[in-house]
């Protein structure tokens, strides 16, 4: 009897040990061309690439959900296992998660109807103006948090169409390297930037859930794609593949 109570508890270490060494990651996003988007019913983009090479690299198996970003954001926070990109850093939430990166870099812009002739020299200019955002965002955060006027939508490319419907004044926008959403939705013409108000860098932010030893493990990876150029290599593949892809894809 004492033999078969040996047995079992060895059984059971050896299986937690076997789960310990086989973690599996849930990963979540948005459609935010270039860097993540749905092509083919495939989650794809060039921070989703660079995920994925982090996670080969780093011997994680990982499953990657293309969500609203609210909903994505929020299961980072909540899920133990769970990991969000492309996640603007910021003071508020540094405690918040373990953050691997920078994946990339971004530019938050004001754009308006080119008709409005609107010259802004910084983002005061705004104030009293409708300012769309986007539901839940690092955009929509910073600027409720300043008292500006916002007008949030579920999807950020509903903006857009609320400008040209004159339903908000300036769309504040994130716009990345190598991205055309403008140009490639016919928009160029009448809606144009009148302001570059930050530049931030976006991360992959997993839940403090996740092991500090799996979090180091995939900054070595994206470390090691940054200096042996796997990670330029990558964004010049979706650069190119962004210039030539159709419109409204």
């Amino acid at each position: 009897m004492r033999i078969s109570h040996l047995l079992i508890s060895f059984l059971l270490a050896v299986a937690a040990n076997v789960g310990a060494a086989a973690p599996q990651l849930y990963i979540a996003t948005e459609t935010s061309p270039p860097a993540s988007m749905l092509h083919n019913r495939a989650v794809i983009g060039s921070s989703t690439d660079k995920v994925r090479e982090i996670m080969a690299r780093s011997g994680i198996a990982y499953r990657i959900d293309l969500l609203p970003w609210k909903r994505a954001y929020t299961a980072a926070l909540h899920r133990s296992n769970a990991c969000v990109y492309s996640t603007t850093r910021t003071p508020e939430r540094e405690k918040l998660f373990r953050w691997i990166g920078p994946l990339d870099e971004a530019e938050w812009v004001l754009l308006a109807l080119a008709e409005r002739g609107y010259q802004f020299t910084s983002i005061d200019d705004a104030r009293g103006l409708r300012i769309g955002t986007y539901h839940g965002d690092a955009r929509d955060e910073f600027l409720r948090a300043r008292g500006f006027q916002v007008d949030s939508a579920h999807n950020d490319l509903i903006n857009p169409h609320k400008l040209l419907l004159n339903r908000i004044d300036v769309w504040a926008a994130s716009l990345r390297r190598g991205s055309y959403t403008i140009e490639k939705n016919g928009w160029s013409a009448n809606i144009v930037p009148v302001l570059t108000f930050r530049t931030v860098q976006v991360y992959l932010a997993c839940n403090k859930g996740v092991p500090a030893s799996l979090a180091i493990r995939m900054q070595e990876a994206l470390d090691g794609m940054e200096r042996d150029g796997t990670s330029r290599r990558i964004e010049r593949t979706y650069a190119e593949w962004e210039k030539q892809a159709p419109k409204n894809r």
